[in-house]
């Protein structure tokens, strides 16, 4: 499988009209300053000159509701990414938008310019949810959206959320199960963190909206993940990405107020979806466990083991397992092998043995 980078161009709060009670997309991006062609020129350009080797190149048009901004700087923006396209120095490119900004028009503009990826701000089906929290839109609106992009070619995503205001753990995983029937082949989750200058922000502060706390939004995530990966649904990202402005609410320039955040968020979900997956399989064996061997691929190893080696310490703190993880490449990514290496049985055994050993030393 080739290796991808993808190449972001912000283009914050340009298309949106609303101001959605969790967002302040300068904070979230990091961008201040109006996006042109020229620097989205500059942008690929400078990307381009650091890759060497077969690699899988994307542009990537984030934030600010895509196809919500001027018509004019739409094209002004993706005519610049398209040459790129057409001499096969980029590969793809891909937007971001709201579902009430998709219509037959637009979709055919896009075609245009060769945008390969829809990636749509879905958040909840939950219509009350929506409304909460100011999206402007209806879950019909997700539905209509969907099927356009589908249905002109277009390879769909999906953006959720957990711990939205008034969502609960049953709510979100029905927008999971909403979304599956809209068949995205790619989805991302966000646990929400309270930024500053939001509505959600001074709810917060008012004391009428508590964010999720860290194992929460973990719990939360690992449901729908699982829910995703049975569909064979791509989760391309859990959690917003850290940035010097999305970061602990401790650090001076973090524009996070409170919430969930943690610099390893995916890491703590899959790690989670693992250890859940090995303690199922020690509990179907039909003998007390003292030490296991799980085989995986080389790139599973960290999340197996868990951040901060947290699996590892679970299993033996809980169940008083002791746990070694080995990777192989024979091993299927998303697959494992274990082995028993020692019973509780043969633990008491060698206890047996080393005090038998213990009492013919004292003899002598």
């Amino acid at each position: 499988m080739k290796k991808q980078c993808v190449i972001p161009i912000f283009v914050p709060h340009l298309g949106c009209p609303n101001d959605c009670v969790f967002c302040n997309q300068k904070s979230i991006s990091g961008q201040t300053k109006e996006v042109t062609g020229e620097i989205v020129k500059e942008t690929i350009e400078e990307y381009l000159a650091g890759l060497n080797g077969d690699i899988y190149k994307e542009v990537a048009f984030y934030g600010g509701s895509f196809t919500g901004i001027d018509k004019n700087k739409q094209e002004e923006l993706l005519s610049v990414a398209y040459e790129y396209v057409l001499n096969k120095q980029v590969d793809s490119i891909r937007i971001s938008t709201r579902p009430d900004y998709i219509n037959k028009e637009i979709l055919k503009m896009l075609k245009k310019y060769k945008v390969k990826t829809i990636e749509l701000g879905v958040q909840s089906t939950d219509d009350y949810i929506l409304k909460r929290a100011g999206r402007g839109h209806t879950f019909q609106d997700i539905k209509k959206a969907s099927k356009l992009i589908r249905w002109y070619g277009f390879e769909l995503g999906h953006q959720i959320m957990v711990g939205l205001p008034d969502s609960t753990k049953l709510d979100e995983e029905k927008t999971a199960r909403d979304i599956i029937k809209l068949k995205p082949k790619i989805v991302r989750i966000y646990p929400v963190l309270v930024i500053k200058h939001t509505q959600l922000e001074k709810e917060y502060e008012k004391g009428e909206y508590e964010p999720l706390s860290l194992v929460q939004a973990v719990e939360r995530c690992k449901e729908l993940v699982n829910l995703f990966n049975q569909r064979k649904i791509k989760v391309i990202r859990i959690g917003l990405q850290n940035t010097q402005e999305i970061s602990d609410p401790k650090e001076k320039e973090s524009e996070v107020v409170a919430g969930p955040f943690h610099p390893a968020f995916r890491q703590l979900v899959e790690s989670s979806i693992w250890y859940d997956r090995i303690v199922e399989k020690i509990k179907s064996y039909n003998v007390k466990v003292k030490e296991v061997q799980v085989t995986v691929h080389p790139s599973e190893l960290n999340n197996v083991v868990g951040h901060k080696k947290e699996n590892i310490e679970k299993l033996q703190e809980i169940y008083d397992v002791s746990l070694k993880v080995v990777g192989d490449n024979r091993i299927k990514i998303g697959s494992l092998e274990i082995e028993i290496l020692k019973t509780y049985q043969d633990f008491l055994e060698d206890e047996e043995e080393q005090e038998r050993r213990k009492k013919e030393k004292i003899k002598r």
